[in-house]
């Protein structure tokens, strides 16, 4: 596999070289002498990391979940970055046949106000989490870029880290929240595969697969301090979508130097839409999806969200990944507003539904020092 350079391109530039890729007859070629000489050599290419997603990798879990851990060890510690959701809206004009909160859902909509948001902020703030992740429906009439940016100023009282998981936003806009205290972007492609993005993304701004694609290196290029990108595993083959996304991350890392870039591996689950994985995505695959991006990247941050359950979470922790969330609902208004019944609609099945003690105590059993802060901005 012959690889380009990184010159003056666009990822989107870059990754049309791999668009004619044939991943099961690469894999057909691979042995086990190569698994065991990518796990040998110091720096891994790309066409080891494909080598690292093959079937015939799977035998060597065991040695890759080795490295894997050693690799992590090295350049995070024993260190786990606890952040906990706020989801400040629910409303979508996106038609994503995979959300709970697209526009043809027969869910109950709602926005915080102001005095909402801070009530939240009180609640998540009094647990020690110092880092916080918004979310939003994909609405620009409901939830425009100004109320985010009042719900942003009330959250930065409480909180040393804010990160976005938004709309996909313009470069200037960008640059207006990172100029009031957003340092983080979370923002998942959902599926790199264009035919298949189209199929699944029936109509909503979200349907402008380029825009979206390009949108990590619009806030990049704007001084975001932390990106963090994802697949939704279930829409396509997982081998094929954990290649891209691993490529996407590397050429984040190579052309954004002093951010920090950090890869989500979502698995599909259940939601007010019904839907339905299109490939099955097992614990094993899981596991083999976080050594691989580990031993291919060993400097990114691994993010395992609540969708997956408390063992599973636990056992994958020293593997590879870096930070989860603790005390976490996809319900507006969750964390306050609706505790104790009658609540909103959840995007998706949460399993781990841990408070933030739980899970610091459960990290400390296992030799991991739970951080809850590790930012503040000058």
């Amino acid at each position: 596999m012959k690889v380009e350079a990184v010159v003056n391109k666009s990822f989107h530039d870059w990754f049309l070289q791999f668009k004619g890729l044939n991943i099961e007859i690469f894999f057909k070629d691979v042995t086990d002498k190569d698994i065991t000489d990518v796990l040998s050599a110091k720096e891994k290419s790309i066409e080891q990391f494909l080598t690292l997603l093959s079937p015939i990798a799977e035998k060597y879990l065991e040695d890759m979940a080795q490295t894997a851990n050693k690799l992590t060890v090295q350049n995070f510690g024993k260190t786990i970055h606890l952040y906990t959701p706020i989801y400040i809206s629910n409303y979508c004009v996106n038609n994503c046949i995979y959300c709970g909160f697209n526009l043809n859902s027969k869910i109950k909509r709602k926005k915080l106000t102001l005095e909402e948001v801070a009530e939240e902020a009180k609640f998540i703030g009094s647990t020690g989490l110092r880092h916080i992740l918004v979310l939003t429906g994909e609405s620009r009439e409901e939830t425009p870029l100004p109320y985010i940016k009042d719900c942003i100023k009330i959250l930065k009282k409480k909180f040393t880290s804010i990160s976005i998981e938004i709309y996909a936003l313009k470069g200037r806009e960008y640059e207006e929240l990172i100029k009031i205290g957003v340092d983080g972007l979370t923002i998942y492609q959902e599926v790199y595969d264009k035919h298949i993005y189209d199929q699944v993304h029936l109509s909503g701004p979200k349907k402008d697969y380029l825009f979206r694609l390009e949108a990590p290196e619009r806030a990049l290029s704007k001084g975001m301090r932390c990106a963090n990108i994802g697949a939704l595993l279930g829409l396509n083959d997982w081998r094929k979508e954990v290649f891209m996304l691993g490529i996407h991350a590397k050429y984040l890392q190579d052309n954004f130097t002093d951010a920090e870039i950090s890869i989500s591996i979502p698995r599909i689950r259940k939601n007010a839409s019904r839907f339905e994985p299109v490939c099955d995505v097992t614990d094993i695959n899981v596991a083999q999806i976080v050594v691989a991006l580990r031993i291919f990247l060993p400097r990114v941050g691994i993010t395992l969200s609540t969708r997956e359950s408390p063992e599973f979470r636990e056992n994958l922790i020293p593997l590879g990944i870096t930070r989860i969330s603790a005390g976490s609902t996809t319900v507006v208004g969750g964390h306050t507003i609706y505790e104790g019944g009658g609540k909103s609609p959840e995007q998706f099945e949460i399993l781990d539904e841990r408070g933030v003690n739980e899970i610091k105590v459960m990290l400390e059993s296992k030799g991991y020092q739970p951080v809850l802060k590790d930012w503040v901005s000058l």
